[in-house]
């Protein structure tokens, strides 16, 4: 017995079948649950606004200038293709494009009208624009409502809820500011057209001729938060059509398809002119450097004619000699080649020290402007122009210190140093050359000084005269060049397809997840209901968990007692419940006859706590076998809470109680009742020590004495659980049955009496599982040993021949019943 018990007590599995049925049972739950979840999922779908998304398509190419040519180029392409696809990327989701492209469209301004549900975007849906003053504030997070007239008049509201300061913002300065507005409402008409200025707002409604206004319907407009709007539309997404493709397709997604049309071919546009610009930097730098230069040159030239026009009347010399003119000549060439070598050693100097003292490199002087046509010197101040543009654009995206800086830093310097190094190699010839040009001048000027005084003073003012015009000429040319280039050059940005609404688009909100998380949270929450109840149940809730917990056979199961009365087998002896006593009955006699029993026979009932139908048992049990014509005792011993007394409607002022105190003999202490067979010994009146009188002589001398009257001797005792009562008394009896209530006895109840039994001071004990319940939520039949009953067991309705049918008790029968036991 002892190998047993530890045997069972260590296999506690998880019963996954009992589980299922639960979940059965509760179906009404899941039920429920589904349609709870189910509504709340479509009151979210049908409330959500749809979700679109629009697209379009532009290549990044690398158109170069027709023009292009080692001479006039001013215009530079440092990394080719590649590169300028990637920084158009970077580009088109950065703070600085976004916020360019919402200024241009004025998408800090929302606006709005009513829907179904609830308030909906109505960008490009209002019969009016709005065209904000920038240059006043405006309120922010509060919607001004728009109701028209008709066609031309409109009433503009306000509603402050209460007195206090409003949120203002200058979208063109950005500047946050606070004023005081007192509580109430503001209205007030005007017309289309008309400049309005208020305290919290300044602007002018524009008709928009594709919408017809309709008096009466409200709109709404509200100024956001300029940098909150700039930073929703950070996340467009700009992805090539291919892996190292120059062509970008751009996807943005919002509830109004006008605004993603226009915000995405708005950024293509920026882009595209932004890219033009760079493009043209040099070209536009060089106009303003050779405009300016050309005053100058424009305002010496006039100078030097007017003073050569005023010597030639003074002294009536037109023209030089022959000789003169010869050494003129010589002497303009040599002027003009000095004039070009000074000035590009005076931009080699310039440059130099720029590279030198600066960090900023975007500024770097166009070589094109002092006539350098050096390749390596071209193209080094290009790479350094477009390096320094790369990382300007980059400080929008990334914060300083980012590796993708210090990439970039790395390159400008290796670039700078190798372009220093061409710096100074080109000066040294440069000086070479000009110390020539020197030479030859000095000669030819000595030449000079043998010609007559007005002829010298005639060739000198010449002399600056034509190098005046020379210089003049040259920046003429290049103006005209740099005019040029800049009017040829195009935009790399090539649009394929624009953005467009061609009727679809939508992409959410995704409904059927939704409906699809309604059903799985509708299922689990009821999963997760049933598994707490059943995992976290300490009550004994199914035959399988008896067999878990205790090694004690079960010898049978009671149904629910229907009736109002504890007198079931005697009141309905055809019900379910009452062959239920039968079906104990013989599994008793089996034991009995096992152990060879002759004579009298003795039954114990006990249980764990009150409450669990020990005397139920009892009472029934004894009326079973008194119906059977066999002479029947109950003895009632639970000295401190008698019980039996009050169903067979007898006296309890003499009972058990007075015979073990010797105040009244057996005879005194027997009552009869109803049933010729059955006696009842209530047990008297409640002594002050029911322990000592149980373990005294004068039981033993009761038992012995019953023994010889009656054939069966049904004890009742007090809850073993309790009080150690029980146990004194199994000594005198055949057999004990300890009750175990369904959905009432706690697990470790049985915990006390496993261990008298797995110690053996326990024998001959038996459970009965009393109020047990099927599954279908009725009354158990037959008992435990045949096969779960024939009325209300697997067998459907087969039994209804054999039991008499016992109503349910209503609810106020129940609460009565309970009311009554107390």
């Amino acid at each position: 017995m002892s190998e047993e018990f530890e045997i069972n007590e260590t296999n506690i599995i998880f019963d996954f079948k009992g589980f299922l049925f639960k979940l059965l049972r509760h179906w009404p739950l899941f039920l429920i649950s589904l349609i709870i979840a189910f509504s709340i999922a479509y009151y979210i779908n049908v409330r959500k606004q749809p979700i679109y998304q629009m697209e379009n398509m532009v290549s990044i190419k690398d158109d170069q200038n027709p023009f292009f040519t080692s001479n006039t180029s001013l215009t530079f392409n440092w990394g080719g293709t590649t590169d300028k696809v990637n920084t158009a990327v970077i580009t088109l989701q950065s703070r600085s494009h976004n916020e360019k492209v919402v200024e241009r469209l004025q998408y800090y301004m929302e606006y709005l009208r009513e829907g179904k549900y609830q308030q909906v975007d109505a960008y490009k849906q209002t019969p009016f624009f709005v065209e904000v003053d920038t240059t006043k504030p405006q309120m922010i997070n509060q919607q001004i409502k728009v109701v028209f007239k008709d066609s031309v008049n409109f009433n503009l509201s306000v509603s402050f809820a209460e007195a206090g300061n409003i949120a203002l913002q200058n979208y063109s300065s950005k500047e946050k500011s606070t004023k005081f507005v007192d509580a109430g409402e503001f209205s007030k008409d005007f017309k289309i057209g008309q400049p309005i200025t208020l305290p919290f707002f300044s602007g002018t409604f524009m008709p928009n001729r594709e919408v017809i206004a309709n008096p009466g319907t409200p709109y709404y407009i509200v100024f956001r938060n300029y940098d909150g709007i700039v930073k929703r539309y950070l996340d467009i997404r700009v992805d090539p059509e291919s892996k190292g493709s120059s062509v970008l397709k751009m996807r943005l997604t919002g509830n109004n398809k006008s605004g993603l049309v226009d915000y995405l071919n708005t950024s293509v546009q920026v882009l595209s002119e932004d890219m033009l610009e760079r493009k043209n930097l040099f070209a536009t730098k060089t106009i303003k450097f050779i405009d300016s230069s050309l005053a100058m040159k424009s305002e010496e030239l006039s100078t030097v004619e007017d003073e050569l026009n005023k010597f030639k009347n003074k002294n009536a010399i037109f023209n030089l000699e022959t000789e003169g003119s010869e050494i003129n000549a010589k002497l303009n060439e040599l002027d003009l080649r000095k004039e070009a070598v000074s000035r590009e050693l005076n931009y080699f100097n310039t440059l130099q020290d720029y590279l030198i003292n600066r960090s900023d490199y975007r500024d770097v002087p166009a070589p094109s402007v002092a006539g350098i046509s050096e390749a390596s010197v071209v193209g080094g101040v290009g790479k350094i122009v477009a390096l320094a543009e790369e990382r300007n654009k980059l400080q929008y995206t990334y914060k300083e210190g980012a590796p993708i800086f210090s990439d970039i830093d790395r390159q400008i310097d290796a670039v700078k140093r190798v372009l220093l190094e061409n710096i100074r190699s080109s000066k040294g010839l440069k000086n070479q050359e000009l110390s020539s040009i020197n030479q030859n001048i000095g000669r030819n000027e000595g030449e000079i000084r043998k010609l007559p005084k007005e002829q010298q003073d005639l060739l000198n003012i010449e002399r600056r005269y034509n190098l005046s015009q020379g210089t003049y000429n040259l920046f003429l040319s290049k103006r005209s060049e740099a005019g040029l280039v800049k009017a040829a050059n195009v935009s790399d940005v090539m649009i394929i397809d624009p953005a467009k609404d061609t009727g679809g688009g939508q992409i959410g909100p995704n409904t059927q997840l939704n409906y699809m998380m309604a059903g799985l949270l509708g299922l689990f929450l009821p999963f997760l209901f049933v598994f707490a109840r059943v995992f976290f149940d300490t009550k004994i809730s199914n035959v399988k968990d008896l067999e878990r917990i205790t090694p004690i056979p079960l010898l049978g199961i009671l149904g629910k007692n229907p009736l109002d009365t504890n007198l079931v087998v005697l009141t309905k002896p055809k019900s379910a419940i009452a062959e239920a006593f039968r079906a104990l009955r013989s599994s008793l006699q089996f034991i009995y006859k096992k152990q060879g029993i002759e004579g009298a026979k003795t039954v114990l009932v006990t249980s764990s706590v009150s409450g669990e139908g020990k005397t139920f048992c009892s009472i029934n049990l004894a009326s079973v076998f008194a119906l059977s014509e066999k002479k029947t005792v109950l003895v009632g011993l639970d000295l401190r809470k008698p019980k039996i007394f009050g169903d067979f409607n007898i006296n309890n002022s003499v009972g058990v109680v007075n015979y073990l105190i010797n105040e009244a003999d057996i005879d005194a202490v027997i009552q009869k009742t109803e049933i010729e067979y059955l006696d009842v010994i209530p047990s008297g009146p409640i002594p002050p020590n029911p322990s000592e009188l149980l373990i005294g002589e004068k039981l033993d001398e009761l038992i012995n004495s019953l023994k010889e009257r009656y054939d069966y001797i049904i004890l009742d005792s007090p809850p073993l659980g309790l009080v150690s009562d029980a146990l004194e008394l199994m000594k005198h009896v055949d057999a004990t049955l300890y009750m175990a209530r369904f959905n009432y006895t706690h697990k470790n109840m049985l915990t006390f009496v496993n261990e008298k039994y797995k110690t053996g001071e326990v024998k001959h004990i038996s459970i009965v599982l009393n109020d047990y319940m099927e599954k279908s939520g009725r009354g158990y039949g037959y008992g435990y040993g045949y096969g779960y009953g024939y009325g209300y067991g697997a067998y459907g309705n087969y039994g209804n021949g054999y039991h008499e049918h016992v109503k349910a008790p209503s609810f106020l029968d129940r609460v009565r019943k309970a009311l009554k036991r107390k």
